[in-house]
């Protein structure tokens, strides 16, 4: 007769496996994909909505004297260059139009550089400049900006 059990070696649990994951986890992962997908997403509309603005603005410039559409070109690219590119804040002339040329795939026709680097310094309502300087070259410019937004910004 014997009283003492019979003695059994110690059992281990199984090891604790990662997968399946738990739901509450699904649901943090769930999260911060949403919450990157959601920055993202205002990423990308911030950034469209400077373009489409930009654009929308060129638009609406007026023609009809080409001095004052190239004065109002200029202000729109010179804005545009203080939020992207801050070095080119204060180049005028040779340098703002090298800057432009370099910054762009399209070239600039030589009246529409002269135009743009040099009406913020005529007179908008001359009329020896608008006789020099037709619908054409104002349109022409126009396009090139049209071109500069679109890669720059």
């Amino acid at each position: 007769m014997n009283n003492v059990p019979d003695i059994k070696d110690i059992q281990l649990p199984d090891g604790v496996s990662i997968f399946p994951i738990a739901y509450g986890w699904w649901i943090v992962l769930g999260g911060l994909l949403f919450l990157f997908l959601f920055v993202k997403l205002i990423i990308w509309g911030i950034r469209t909505s400077k373009k489409h603005y930009a654009l929308k603005q060129i638009s609406q410039i007026s023609t009809v004297n080409p001095v004052h559409t190239a004065v109002q070109l200029s202000e729109l690219l010179r804005r545009i260059c203080i939020v992207k590119y801050p070095e080119a804040r204060s180049f005028y002339g040779e340098q703002w139009l090298e800057f432009l040329k370099q910054h762009a795939t399209a070239s600039l026709p030589d009246n529409c550089a002269y135009l743009l680097a040099n009406a913020p310094f005529m007179d908008q309502y001359s009329q020896a400049y608008s006789e020099k300087y037709g619908e054409a070259d104002a349109e022409a410019l126009k396009l090139f900006c049209k071109q500069w937004v679109g890669e720059n910004l």
